[in-house]
């Protein structure tokens, strides 16, 4: 055996390995884009639907958590940096003036959260785990609500509910098991 193959059945190893790489790259980068941006969507859903229902805080607690965890990262940067303080600021001034209808201190979550916690939620498994137990957590109030199946009524927000909450956990888990960590 040459030299010339040697290093060719070298470069060959590399190439293919460089080619899975990549692929699992890609794969990783699609499921935390797609957990980003479904998770975010059917998250704010659960918001608005909650805020039209019965406007509990619990679980607007633990949606603007996941939202924390979960929201993309391009409007993340943008609500971190000096854009996020000026909203945090007009909110803060709103609030002193309309603290029932602008509930402010979830949003400064956003803008005050030091780096390393939020980077260890956001770029760690950690962060989809805990994902899925707030997702686990909203499943079990929403049980709770219920009180069992004679008080239970089909309405919109019950729609809305049902199909949110299924998309929570299929975002979280799909990150999950294709994320390579």
């Amino acid at each position: 055996m040459g030299l010339t193959e040697v290093v060719s059945s070298f470069n060959v190893y590399n190439s293919t390995s460089l080619a899975v790489a990549v692929a699992v790259e890609s794969r990783s980068s699609r499921a935390r884009a797609s957990f980003q941006w479904g998770g975010t969507i059917f998250a704010i859903l659960l918001l608005i639907l909650n805020r039209k229902g019965r406007k509990s805080s619990v679980q607007t607690t633990l949606l603007v958590f996941y939202l924390l965890t979960s929201f993309p990262s391009v409007l993340f940067k943008i609500l971190r940096g000096q854009f996020g303080y000026w909203i945090a600021f007009l909110a803060v001034a709103a609030n002193l003036f309309f603290p029932e209808i602008i509930p402010v201190s979830r949003f400064i979550l956003f803008v005050i959260s030091p780096d390393w916690l939020v980077d260890g939620l956001r770029d760690s498994i950690a962060g989809v785990i805990f994902c899925l137990l707030i997702a686990i957590l909203i499943v079990i109030m929403e049980i709770r609500e219920i009180e069992g199946p004679r008080n239970l009524e089909c309405s919109l927000l019950c729609f809305g509910y049902c199909l949110a909450i299924p998309f929570l956990f299929f975002f979280t888990i799909t990150y999950l098991c294709l994320g390579t960590w």
